[in-house]
Parts: C-alpha cells; sequence; structure tokens
C-alpha cells in the first residue's frame, strides 16, 4: 500500500460516513428509517437489490468457488437467480407491496398467522446475523493477507496476529455509524456506490488475468473441460467438480435455494418494497437482473484464473511470505494455515486444504501496481460492509417490527421504534463479530452460506409458494411445515458428510450414513430434502385443518388478488418484457458455456 492506495481508500470510507451524516436529518419516522420512506427510483432499488447480494459471499465466494469448482460456479447466476428475480418480480411483487407489509415475516402474519410469522423472524434474525458475520470475516481475512496494517503494527510494537481482530472491529465500527444514521436510506445509496466501484475495480482484473493466461482458449487449455464447461459431467455426481448431477443442480440450487433466496429473503425484497410505486417495485428485481448475468466474468473468472497460473516461481511474495517452508499450493492460491500453530490445516485424509478465499486477493496482489491495488482493495472492503449494512438493515427491521413490537413492547410511540431500530443495529453488529469467527472453519465462505440458506430458506420457499397460490393452506399447516422443513434439514446434515471432512460443524454428528462429493453437493441435497419436507407436511396439515375465509386473503393470494394496474411505460420498460429480455440473455449464456 502506497500513499495513492490509502488516499482512495480513505476517500471511500469519508464517502460512506458522509452519506450517513447527509441521510441522517431526514429520518424521523421508524418508516424512514426501516423502508427509505418507500421513495426510492426503480433503477436505484435495482441496483440495490442486486448489490445486496454482492457482499463478500459473491466477491470472494464466487472467485473461490470459481478456483474450487471452476464455471460451473455460473450456475448460482444463471440457473440459480435470474429465473428467481424474474419470478418475484413478474409474481411476488404484488403481494409484498400491495399489502404493504412491512416485512416478510408481517406478510406471513397477514396470510397465516402470528405464530408463523414468529418463526419466520427468528430464524431470519439468526441468518442475517451469520450473513454479516461471514461478510465481516472476509474483510479480516483479506486485511491480513495483503499485510495492510503490518508496518503500522510494527511500529507500535503490537503483535500481527492481532490485525484479524482488529479489521473486525474496524469495519463493525464503520458500517455502524452510517447504518446508525441514516438506516435503510444509507445503506441503499451505499450499494449503489459499491456496484460502480466492483465493476471499475475488477473489469481490470479480470482483462489482465485473461490476457495473461491467452485468453479463453488458452484458459481452457490449461484447465481443461471439467473446469470450463458449466454443463459437463452433470449426468452423474462423480464426473464434475461440484459433485452433483442435473437433477440435485436443478431441482437443489435452481429451484429450492435461489427461489428461496430470492423470492423470500427480505434482505433483497426490502430493496424492492422501498421503492416508490407498485410498478417501480415490479421492475426492481429485473432490472438488477440485466448486470446479474454478467457478473460471473467479474467475480468468478478471477478464481479460473488464480488456479491457472503457474504456482512457481509466479507465486506472489506475500503468498510466499505466507506459506513460508511449507509445499506451495495451486496456481497463486496459498494453503489454509492454522491461526494458532501457523501449519497447513489438513482434511481427514492428512491432505493440506487450499485457502479457496484467497482466490481474489491474491489475483490483486498479483496483477494491481499501485493505485489499482488501491481501487481493487476499495472495491471489495465496499462489496463487503455493503453486505453487512444489508444484513444488519434486514435485522434491525426484523426484530423491531416482528420481534419486539408483537411479543416485547407492543403499543409504544413510532419515535420508540426508531430508537429501538437504532439499538437493534449495535448488538446485531456484537452478534455478527461472534458469527465472523465460526467462518474461520470454511475453506469457502459459499459453502457456509450455503449451508445456512439451505436450513432457512429452503423450507421458507415451500410456505411462500403454497401460501401464495393455494387458497387452502391454513397458518398451523404453515408452521408445521416450517418446522418440519428445518428438522429435515438437521437431520439431514447431521447423518452426512462432504469428502474429506471431519465430523462436526460440517456434519456426520449423528452419524455418517452417507458421503458427498463435496460440501455445495451436500448443500443442495439439504435443500431438497427441507424443501420436499416442508411442502409435504404443509399440504397434509392444511387438509387436516380449518381452510382459511377468502375474504381475508384478497390481496395475499393470487387467484383472489385483482391483477396490477400498469403505468403508462414504453413497451422495453413494462415488468413482461424486461423479464422476458433477462430470459433469452440467459439461455444464450448457457449455451455458450455449455
Amino acid at each position: 500500500m502506497t500513499g495513492i492506495d490509502w488516499l482512495i481508500l480513505g476517500l471511500y470510507f469519508a464517502f460512506v460516513l458522509g452519506i450517513g451524516v447527509a441521510l441522517k436529518g431526514s429520518v424521523k419516522t421508524s418508516t424512514d428509517f426501516f423502508l427509505a420512506g418507500r421513495a426510492i427510483p426503480a433503477w436505484v432499488c435495482g441496483l440495490a437489490f442486486m448489490s445486496a447480494n454482492l457482499g463478500a459471499q459473491e466477491v470472494i465466494g464466487m472467485g473461490a468457488s470459481g478456483a474450487k469448482y471452476g464455471i460451473a460456479t455460473s450456475h448460482f447466476y444463471w440457473i440459480g437467480a435470474i429465473p428467481a428475480m424474474v419470478f418475484v418480480g413478474i409474481f411476488m411483487m404484488p403481494f409484498y407491496y400491495g399489502s404493504r407489509a412491512r416485512s416478510v415475516p408481517e406478510y406471513l402474519r397477514l396470510r397465516f398467522d402470528e405464530k408463523t410469522r414468529g418463526l419466520n423472524a427468528v430464524s431470519f434474525a439468526i441468518m442475517t446475523i451469520f450473513s454479516s458475520g461471514i461478510s465481516m470475516y472476509a474483510i479480516a481475512k483479506l486485511i491480513q493477507t495483503l499485510h495492510v496494517f503490518d508496518g503500522e503494527f510494527q511500529r507500535l510494537g503490537i503483535n500481527s496476529s492481532w490485525i484479524f481482530d482488529f479489521a473486525i472491529l474496524i469495519s463493525a465500527i464503520v458500517v455502524l455509524v452510517y447504518t446508525f444514521l441514516g438506516g435503510l436510506s444509507s445503506a441503499i445509496y451505499n450499494e449503489v456506490l459499491q456496484f460502480f466501484l466492483i465493476v471499475a475495480g475488477f473489469l481490470p482484473l479480470s482483462y489482465l488475468g485473461l490476457k495473461n493466461v491467452g485468453g479463453w482458449s488458452g484458459l481452457k487449455a490449461t484447465l481443461g473441460p471439467s473446469y470450463t464447461h458449466s454443463w459437463a459431467g452433470m449426468s452423474h455426481a462423480n464426473t464434475n467438480r461440484l459433485g452433483v448431477e442435473w437433477f440435485g443442480l436443478v431441482m437443489g440450487l435452481g429451484f429450492v435455494l435461489s427461489f428461496g433466496y430470492w423470492c423470500t429473503d427480505f434482505l433483497v425484497v426490502q430493496r424492492a418494497m422501498a421503492a416508490k410505486s407498485m410498478s417501480a417495485a415490479r421492475r426492481t428485481p429485473l432490472i438488477g437482473a440485466f448486470p446479474k448475468m454478467l457478473f460471473p466474468f467479474l467475480v468468478i473468472l478471477p478464481g479460473l484464473i488464480a488456479i491457472a497460473l503457474p504456482t512457481q516461481p509466479d507465486v506472489p511474495p506475500h503468498a510466499r511470505a505466507v506459506v513460508g517452508a511449507q509445499p506451495p499450493g495451486r496456481g497463486i492460491i496459498p494453503l489454509k494455515l492454522d491461526a494458532s500453530s501457523g501449519q497447513p490445516m489438513l482434511d481427514k485424509d492428512g491432505k493440506p486444504q487450499l485457502d479457496y478465499d484467497l482466490a481474489v486477493p491474491s489475483m490483486l496482489l498479483h496483477y494491481f501496481p499501485p493505485g489499482m491495488l488501491g481501487l481493487g482493495l476499495t472495491a471489495l472492503l465496499a462489496s463487503f460492509m455493503s453486505g453487512m449494512a444489508g444484513n444488519v438493515t434486514a435485522f434491525n427491521t426484523v426484530w423491531t417490527y416482528d420481534i419486539y413490537q408483537s411479543y416485547i413492547r407492543p403499543g409504544a410511540t413510532d419515535a420508540h421504534y426508531l430508537w429501538m431500530g437504532r439499538a437493534s443495529t449495535v448488538f446485531g453488529i456484537a452478534f455478527s463479530i461472534a458469527a465472523a469467527y465460526m467462518a474461520n472453519h470454511f475453506n469457502n465462505i459459499m459453502d457456509m452460506l450455503q449451508l445456512v440458506f439451505a436450513f432457512v430458506n429452503a423450507p421458507l420457499f415451500a410456505t411462500f409458494l403454497l401460501g401464495m397460490f393455494w387458497k387452502r393452506t391454513t397458518g398451523h399447516a404453515a408452521f408445521s411445515g416450517l418446522l418440519a422443513g428445518t428438522a429435515a434439514a438437521a437431520i439431514h446434515h447431521g447423518l452426512t458428510l462432504p469428502a474429506g471432512a471431519v465430523v462436526g460443524i460440517k456434519g456426520g454428528w449423528l452419524a455418517v450414513t452417507h458421503t458427498y462429493p463435496s460440501e455445495m453437493a451436500q448443500n443442495f441435497w439439504t435443500a431438497i430434502y427441507a424443501w420436499s419436507t416442508c411442502f409435504v407436511v404443509t399440504i397434509v396439515v392444511s387438509l387436516m385443518t380449518r381452510a382459511p375465509e377468502e375474504s381475508k386473503l384478497v390481496g395475499l393470494v393470487y387467484s383472489l388478488t385483482p391483477k396490477p394496474e400498469e403505468e403508462p411505460l414504453a413497451w422495453y420498460a413494462r415488468p413482461a418484457s424486461l423479464a422476458l429480455m433477462v430470459l433469452v440473455g440467459t439461455v444464450l449464456l448457457n449455451i455458450i458455456f455449455w
């Protein structure tokens, strides 16, 4: 880090904190704090809708997955995001926005009952804490890997082992300040800034790396088809790097996890609910889908390049310093080291593990000169902190409206709930710090995140699907289904283990009855079992319990809700036209990289 790098980083911190200070005066009510006053333009909400998901799990996690699983990681976009983003824009936003619900759990209360809302609110709050912690962990790991503060710590006589903890604390304070002051508005405008920073910081990285390895054809020649064909070997779990056959991929990722996240996760839905009109809310996920289609070239491609580069002598100086006398990793990706002993971490077969989360940071050091390094580092930090802020704003909304107001302090003034929203921002970040240390047990944070989604979002999507499209679904059935689905996820996880993993946090804590080729394959099937169990149990219990009154379901169930009126827009700006363009583009990308 040179003077210009520090200047770029300092300007970014000043800007994001300035946004919080500038917006503080506009936050006068709880609606202003939690839903940005429902006055944000569609294009801003669209970029924020996509960028709320563009945290550490995407920038670092997708780069790590690109290095670990190859171009098949693109399925998280072209199968595991775009179709669901179209579905939520066309079909689900009319229910969310039209019901005037302030959160996803509140919609569940309107459609079902209080206990279903309470169960989802608690599980979602826990999930956002884990997601925020993952972003915090990624920030600290990045700063530690790039040795950003090493010189300063040496001059002060502080052991460099404290850099990880210091980075977590600094990131927590910055996010706390601007979300505490400006609420959701501050988070949304910072997410738009983050989007442009990511493009500016990662486009040169992908270009330089691809040029260095001889273009896409050179990358294919170096890595082979298992890395560079997205559908190659999907007929069987043992013939592709993801370790999952086509059914597990399409059902587990493309349907359950994808729709479960984009359609029910309040973190992203909250951005659309902040839009200024119904039409703007419907267009929000569709606008976000256009850049989402192209992001694999910015975040997955660097991971592929990192694993394809020669391991020696092109390992960058920082990687050699980290690895020391230990055997090198692969490409420019170092081995994962134990924090206490400094020795490589081993799997159950005694083989050293690669630290895939360092794929993107290693690429930054490998290619970027001073100035560009500052821009790349700032882009990474922006994505991580926006991911943290997105989860924190979702957490404080659900905590305040769906837990605190409903069960702890009902009937208080709006000013009191605004105060509680700010207070929950503080303890939400405190809990996230604890979750950050748990993430250190995984060598790919995307594996951990998808496991969390399999427990929470997978059964929830079955509840939403039945609740929105089958008017016979009852509140008792929804609650029973959610409990059964989450229990099924826990049982499946406790009975299975990924290849090479040790019994414990990665599974097998009940007994090891099946071993999956990879963590991601285990995640997909955990999600399938959770969704299927919830779906079946909800149907059975619905048929055994009293049907809800149809008059109370208007605006909450598809068949009982009038079709939303369209604003007078040009043909290409209408939701249906945008959806068609997005789907055609996605099909073409799947064909090109077949």
